[in-house]
């Protein structure tokens, strides 16, 4: 038996296995030849059983996906290889014919990491990508270590202080990194035929007719445990649906003579309609009646549903009713029931799919949600998302009012307060063009290449006339990609990559490298395996021990005072920011009496009831997002937001924060020439600086989200009575009344903005006190620990060959060149 059939039995939890297959002599080759007999001989308990199986189908199901992905490139190296000496000869001879096809304006968005200093971009394309694909080095030296990690943790004790301290390390190595990509554009604009074209799945979400619902958000990501596609659907609770049910019976109830062009009337009647038909005036009487949940109980239980089909299609067909708005769609579709409105969010996971395993894809409704559960999910995956892609036609892409008004209004939630670092505007349907009937092939080709350079100049050109986005976001995180499904599955006027969706692929692909996974967890094991040999060899020196312990002690109280006075002084000048920001309070008021100056217009008094209804939050059907909270806090925001930028990068390097985090050193390689009988002890010291510096970066990640959105929710809950006060008024002058409510409230209530100060400030320094804390506490703990440890190392394994073997990976070149 050779080491990759032992590792995957370890990886796979079948450890009791490993001598029958090594006493039948099972290598890597012959692992995969095993057939059902032969299986049932290995193992012969049926649960471990039916475990190895589903494996060996999963890991045949990877290896066969690689060769195909090394086949393909092969085929297209050779091919590009032939093709550039046709190219060659044909440039002496018809050089003044040829149409030369401009390099691409946009770039995917590779971390600078990657490209500093990479011997392998030296490579053809084709070796390269060789080389850094999924599967290969990075994934086998990855498994290599954890086969180890898992064995030793199998052979630690839990009777010790040092062994359950070890076996936690241990544990915490494990991390699943998972990158949400946010996507974003109105019904139309072709983001499934995107989503289904980049991740090679043609029918996996309805495109064409089938009209999208705008509430519910689907996430589209791998299926890591079977080979099957699935849905899971989480609903609304039924109290929320008993709310919305409340609401629409005083909207419709009220008004009888309601004017049916109104957005909220609309949207009560295409709910209502959709789960209990067009009789659903009837059902008013008793809407929570089972008869209307036969097909979902899981609604009435409060659970998920799960949908599993062998084929995307049977899949896509189930789902339609789940995620779908129209209740007349197609032949056979009279008075089916339609389930959107309850749902919250559909999970569609498929399996063995390379551009999904680190990465969810998440189609997002352009605004959250009158339902509070809705909006919440939706606020905490769009400042989730590391990436947002906004999805237009690209015809009139720069002038395109609604993609521009979604990505103004999430710019806040997914910039400051989120951590987006990569926007893309990705220009649809780059393949229609307008009077192509008469046009040869090649000139509809240079027509697409001609208008595609033109788009991304427009649509570059207008990002940099929106300081709204500008505030959030620099040049350098912003990409536009002019794309087209069609050609890319057909092939007619344009190449693969001419297309683009293999740029947005191998952006896919970047998200999902593995490489930081396995930098951080060979980083961890070299340090947990050198604490264990160095305390199993070393039985004395207690008093050399010692004075390492002080010296570490005092480096470390000499970093944290850096550490703290840096924080401090970034927090007094946020104070001073703030303060200014407090004193323009008058500039808020303004743009708020700007907004209630519409009262002329026809249609205001149901766009403010609207706004009122939904705690100052609206979307008109015109496309127009309102929010009168940040509206009144922009003062503040504006006042801040640079700075908040340059000091809370969503990059995580650099910022005051960020910055006096990574400067922290313990001066473990100075320690090491002194002390060299505890160097295995200061290499693990070394490894723990690392992941806390890591986890901290996480920390403080997802604390200034909660910081600087916490100016806006502080305006919002003070006009939270406000907004209940407006929605009572009705009659005769009731938007005046409306209007003068409003106003009386912020004239009276002005110390909102001093309240909103004091709440960023407050949520400042206890970040801060977080970070010390944490940093202390574990840095402590391990110091103690790794240098008392030949004390407490009574039944620590010998673990000399391993750390050898994970030393060797350690000091590899392919985990240093990224």
């Amino acid at each position: 038996m050779d080491d990759f059939v032992r590792n995957k039995l370890l990886e796979w939890g079948l450890s009791k296995w490993v001598e029958k297959f090594k006493d039948e002599q099972i290598d890597a080759e012959s692992l995969c030849e095993l057939d059902d007999r032969e299986i049932e001989n290995l193992i012969t308990k049926a649960g471990p059983r039916v475990k190895f199986k589903k494996n060996l189908k999963l890991l045949k199901e990877e290896q066969k996906t690689n060769q195909e992905t090394v086949i393909s490139f092969q085929g297209k190296q050779e091919h590009e290889e032939a093709a550039g000496l046709v190219q060659c000869e044909q440039e002496h001879e018809e050089a003044a014919g040829l149409v030369q096809v401009l390099p691409s304006t946009s770039d995917t968005g590779k971390r600078k990491s990657d490209l500093q200093s990479d011997p392998s971009r030296l490579q053809s394309p084709a070796k390269r990508q060789r080389l850094s694909m999924p599967g290969f080095e990075e994934s086998i030296i990855l498994s290599d270590v954890k086969s180890i990690m898992t064995f030793v943790h199998e052979r630690l004790n839990d009777q010790d202080k040092l062994s359950a301290f070890l076996k936690k390390k241990i544990s915490d190595l494990e991390t699943d990194k998972r990158e949400l990509v946010g996507v974003f554009g109105k019904t139309g604009a072709g983001k499934s035929s995107l989503i289904n074209a980049i991740i090679k799945e043609k029918n996996l979400l309805p495109s064409g007719s089938v009209n999208a619902c705008t509430s519910v958000m689907i996430k589209v990501e791998a299926n890591r445990d079977s080979l099957k596609y699935e849905a899971e659907i989480e609903f609304i609770t039924k109290e929320e649906w008993k709310e919305e049910l409340w609401s629409f019976r005083q909207l419709l109830g009220n008004n009888k003579n309601q004017d049916k062009e109104d957005d909220d009337y609309h949207d009560a009647v295409e709910k209502l309609s959709a789960l209990y038909g067009e009789d659903w005036r009837r059902s008013f009487e008793n809407p929570m009646d089972r008869k209307y949940f036969k097909e979902i109980p899981e609604f009435l239980q409060s659970r998920r549903k799960i949908l599993t089909c062998e084929s995307v299609n049977e899949l896509s067909a189930k789902c339609v009713k789940y995620t779908r708005s129209e209740s007349k769609q197609g032949e056979g579709n009279e008075g089916k029931t339609w389930f959107w409105p309850l749902v919250k969010c559909v999970t569609v996971r498929v399996p063995t799919n390379p551009f999904l395993q680190h990465v969810t894809l998440v189609d997002l409704p352009g605004n959250g949600d009158c339902n509070k559960s809705r909006d919440q999910m939706w606020k905490g995956i769009v400042g989730d998302c590391s990436t947002v892609w906004i999805v237009t036609e690209i015809n009139r892409a720069a002038s395109e009012k609604a993609a521009w008004g979604i990505l103004e209004s999430v710019s806040s939630l997914i910039g400051n307060g989120g951590e987006c670092q990569q926007i893309h505007f990705i220009c649809t349907k780059s393949d229609l063009l307008d009077d192509s009937d008469d046009l040869s092939s090649a000139d509809i080709h240079d027509q697409i290449i001609k208008r595609n350079i033109q788009a991304k100049d427009g649509v570059r050109k207008e990002f940099n006339k929106r300081s709204k986005i500008n505030t959030h976001f620099t040049d350098d995180s912003f990409k536009v990609f002019t794309v087209s499904s069609k050609e890319f599955l057909k092939g007619k006027h344009l190449s693969p990559e001419e297309t683009e969706i293999t740029k947005l692929q191998g952006f896919l692909q970047d998200l999902n490298d593995c490489h930081s996974e396995t930098v951080n967890y060979v980083n961890g094991a070299y340090g947990i395996l050198s604490l264990i040999e160095g305390a199993r060899c070393r039985k004395e020196g207690a008093g050399k021990a010692d004075d390492v312990c002080k010296v570490l002690e005092k480096n470390m109280k000499e970093q944290l005072d850096q550490v703290k006075k840096a924080v401090e002084e970034a927090i007094k000048d946020f104070e001073q920011c703030l303060t200014e920001g407090v004193k323009n309070s008058k500039s808020s008021e303004e743009k708020l009496k700007s907004f209630l100056d519409r009262d002329k217009q026809p249609s205001f008094f149901k766009t403010l009831e609207a706004v009122v209804r939904k705690d100052g939050i609206h979307k008109t059907k015109k496309g127009e997002h309102i929010n009168l909270n940040t509206v009144l806090a922009s003062c503040l925001t504006d006042s801040i937001d640079e700075k908040f930028r340059k000091t809370f990068p969503n990059d995580v390097k650099g910022g005051s924060f960020n910055g006096v985090i990574s400067r922290f050193s313990l001066d473990t390689n100075s320690l090491i020439q002194k002390y060299q009988d505890f160097k295995l002890q200061l290499i693990f010291l070394q490894t723990e600086e690392d992941k806390i510096k890591a986890k901290l970066n996480k920390i403080i990640l997802k604390g200034k989200k909660i910081i600087y959105n916490s100016l806006t929710e502080t305006i919002e809950k003070n006009m939270k009575k406000c907004y209940e006060d407006a929605r009572k008024i009705s009659g005769k002058d009731a938007l005046k009344k409306m209007r003068k409510t409003i106003e009386t409230h912020v004239s009276l209530n002005r110390n909102m903005c001093e309240d909103a100060k004091k709440t960023i400030l407050e949520k400042m320094n206890i970040l801060m006190t977080i970070i010390c804390k944490e940093l202390k506490e574990t840095m402590d703990h391990s110091i103690k620990l790794s240098l008392n440890a030949s004390a407490l190392s009574e039944n620590l394994p010998d673990v000399s060959k391993h750390l050898e073997t994970v030393q060797q990976h350690y000091n590899e070149d392919l985990l240093h060149t990224q």
